[in-house]
């Protein structure tokens, strides 16, 4: 792990101490110079930064797993999981995190930047093993889902090689991530705000962390996780190597880029806009006494849906008004509990529920196979936004759609957001049962008959659990409608 580099990056974090957290303009203009540095860099476009130019010249992508330094575990296990073939910002930035390089990958959800960084990750620290309360490896995450979702893409691969994940988000028992982080765990996955609890209490030192991966910058400083990001990063090793993983680079990224990371490895799957070829984006008109209607009608569709709403009261009506109409929908948002947000995701990527109504909790972060239409009930009000959700379909190589329902009062502003995501979208006037909502949508009228979401038999109390979990529902519980 001893690279050139070292010096110049323990004398940066020493002198950039005070400074963390800082944001804006002069957190940049007092950014320590670097002996290396980045190249002189060109005009950066609008709401973006220019990539840095990479001083040292990067190693050439490969077209094969084996052809990586990796243990012969881990080339296993790929095979197991039918893993055959690299995305490409696998292909191109893992020849070089292998080898120890910093690295700045920018790729849209469903690129495959989790193995890009896991792979490299666990096998740089296969053979070694965690002291209690001393991880050698950090991945920060700006989710709980994303935490869990990286968790489990990684842990096949870990065992692999027998390292030890954490996970520590937020929402859960604090108690039994302190107990999981005094046993050893060599790699941590981490939301910034549970992993601050956690140092503030003794139970975590980042002091032996060696490799630090930050995957979804963006979304951690569109949050205002900046403060405790570079308060973290402050506390890692200063000559570990750094990786960095974002769907778009804003100039809040460049924060991160500038401070942390010496001389990267730059790779940049596609346009921070997002353009992918297999993905449809549609912004149908309608009518502000239709809207609901038309909502209705396209979540009675054959098949699973994603529909995105402002706020969790907006999310929360809506999803009984459809569990009332017929449609099997569940909600999903930042008032539920971990419990209940893992619960859902489960439901929902198994059929048991086939519409999740969700707030932007769910832009990032959750994965569903086959998953081939996303709907702005409320349009967002950022370019990136719509991005982020559009993502959850067209998912590595599959096609889908992104609908959009825009009231006349809102027109104007959808315009400007999808000039600034680069995208043309096919526009349409639409009304509740239209033969054209239908086309674009899969929409239908639905049955009418009210559904109660029950939980699947394997998640039901076994016999001799406590009575609590058996006991009659209350008056207020519904019984007459189906049971989905």
């Amino acid at each position: 792990m001893n690279r050139t580099h070292t010096n110049d990056r323990s004398a940066r974090t020493r002198n950039g101490g005070a400074d963390a957290g800082r944001g804006g303009s002069r957190f940049a203009s007092q950014a320590p110079r670097r002996s290396g540095g980045y190249g002189r860099r060109p005009a950066a476009p609008q709401g973006e930064f220019a990539l840095p130019r990479t001083i040292t010249p990067a190693l050439p992508a490969v077209d094969g797993f084996a052809d990586l330094a990796m243990p012969e575990q881990l080339l296993a296990e790929l095979g197991r999981q039918g893993v055959t073939t690299p995305f490409p910002i696998q292909g191109a930035t893992l020849p070089n995190s292998l080898a120890g390089r910093d690295v700045l990958g920018r790729g849209r959800t469903g690129s495959g930047k989790t193995l890009a960084f896991g792979l490299a990750l666990l096998a740089r620290t296969a053979g070694q093993r965690a002291e209690p309360r001393q991880p050698l490896g950090l991945i920060l995450v700006p989710t709980r889902e994303l935490a869990q979702q990286v968790t489990d893409a990684l842990t096949p691969y870990a065992r692999s090689v027998r390292l030890r994940l954490a996970t520590v988000v937020g929402g859960m028992s604090i108690g039994k991530q302190a107990g999981a982080l005094r046993g050893g765990a060599e790699v941590v996955v981490a939301t910034p705000g549970r992993l601050k609890d956690l140092i503030d209490r003794g139970d975590c030192r980042l002091n032996h962390v060696g490799i630090t991966v930050l995957d979804e910058a963006d979304q951690m400083a569109d949050m205002g996780f900046m403060p405790q990001v570079t308060a973290l990063l402050d506390q890692v090793r200063p000559e570990g190597q750094r990786m960095l993983f974002s769907a778009t680079l804003d100039r809040n990224v460049d924060l991160l880029v500038r401070r942390y990371l010496t001389d990267p490895v730059v790779h940049s799957v596609d346009p921070s806009a997002g353009a992918v070829t297999t993905m449809e984006h549609h912004v149908l008109h309608v009518h502000g006494a239709d809207k609901h209607a038309a909502t209705t009608e396209i979540a009675a569709r054959d098949g699973r849906v994603i529909m995105f709403l402002d706020t969790k009261h907006a999310v929360d009506r809506l999803t009984q008004d459809l569990l009332n109409s017929g449609v099997r929908a569940a909600a999903l948002h930042g008032g539920k509990s971990q419990p209940q947000r893992t619960r859902t995701l489960a439901q929902f990527k198994t059929g048991h529920v086939s519409v999740l109504v969700a707030t932007n909790v769910a832009a990032r972060g959750i994965h569903v196979d086959n998953l081939d239409l996303v709907v702005n009930v409320d349009p967002p009000t950022d370019h990136k936004d719509y991005l982020h959700r559009g993502g959850r379909t067209a998912r590595a190589g599959e096609s889908g759609s992104v609908v959009t329902l825009v009231t006349p009062s809102q027109r104007r502003g959808m315009v400007r957001l999808m000039s600034d995501a680069g995208i043309q979208p096919q526009t349409t006037q639409v009304r509740s049962g239209d033969e054209a909502l239908s086309r674009i949508t899969g929409a239908q009228t639905p049955s009418g008959i009210p559904v109660v979401i029950t939980a699947p038999v394997s998640e039901r109390p076994k016999r001799g659990a406590s009575s609590r979990g058996r006991r009659r529902p209350s008056s207020g519980t519904r019984r007459t409608p189906a049971a989905a």
